[in-house]
């Protein structure tokens, strides 16, 4: 009876955290503007849209990837729409669709790659502020895959954990009963750090406070207004982070070296 309790109650720990962590790439985009198509074609495939890009007709191509995005995001999709606006020479629009590309698939080395070419082009540029060594570490330990690939992982080492459990709790050798705890204690310490580096990127991919500018050249102002002191320019395909969404046609927007100003909000896109 009492074995039975316990996969009952494992059963239920294991699909709960699976609801939680899992299905994030594939969903229907809601707040994201795509600004890339009129309406939505369920006829439309992937095949067509990669054969206009490989027919060079970048117009249609981006249409129709825009429109199967209207499904829900992939990465895929996203990196080739990215690609497309390279060709047709909208470089800020690349960067934005590498950039969500990569939030969905951080450790893809393409997307990596493509994105460093296309902010080669861009006017600012911009030097990164370095993390202490082991924060840095962790970071790229993060982005080293995905959040689904991550709440996997989570979700296998939870299992094992639960294995353990069962070893160290209704094995009748003391053998059995030692390895339980040693492994059940070694499998709850990654399950936790798997989990919540799944969690960490699913935050990130939940609320978006980044943005690309969008227009080829923007003045930052002190207010949101028209008549704010100008504070400094940016150029397109320039990443922000915005630190004030709450109004509707300005955006408070900070940058890595610290300056912070208002922009509008036409002049944005948010990754």
């Amino acid at each position: 009876m009492k074995k039975i309790f316990f996969i009952v109650l494992s059963f239920i720990a294991v699909n709960t955290i699976a609801q939680d962590s899992l299905n994030v790439e594939g969903q229907i985009i809601e707040e994201i503007p795509l600004n890339l198509a009129s309406g939505y074609d369920s006829s439309i495939t992937k095949s067509e849209a990669d054969s206009a890009y490989m027919n060079n007709d970048f117009a249609t191509a981006i249409e129709m990837y825009g429109k199967l995005l209207m499904e829900g995001e992939a990465a895929e999709i996203y990196y080739n729409l990215g690609n497309s606006y390279y060709k047709s020479g909208d470089i800020a629009r690349a960067i934005l669709n590498y950039e969500r590309a990569l939030l969905l698939k951080p450790g893809n080395d393409d997307i990596k790659f493509n994105l460093e070419i296309a902010r080669s082009k861009t006017v600012d540029k911009v030097e990164e502020v370095p993390d202490i060594f082991f924060i840095g570490w962790i970071k790229s330990l993060i982005n080293s895959t995905s959040v689904d690939v991550w709440a996997k992982w989570g979700i296998a080492f939870f299992i094992l954990f639960l294995v353990g459990l069962y070893f160290l709790f209704f094995s009748n050798k003391a053998l059995f009963k030692k390895i339980g705890f040693i492994a059940a204690i070694a499998f709850l310490f990654f399950s936790i750090c798997t989990n919540g580096f799944a969690f960490y990127q699913k935050g990130i991919l939940t609320n978006r406070n980044t943005a690309i500018v969008v227009s080829p050249s923007v003045t930052v102002r002190s207010t949101p207004n028209d008549n704010g002191t100008s504070l400094f320019i940016l150029h397109e395909g320039r990443k922000v982070i915005v630190k004030d969404n709450s109004m509707k046609n300005w955006k408070e927007i900070s940058l890595e070296d610290g300056k912070v100003g208002w922009i509008s909000a036409s002049d944005i896109e948010i990754i």
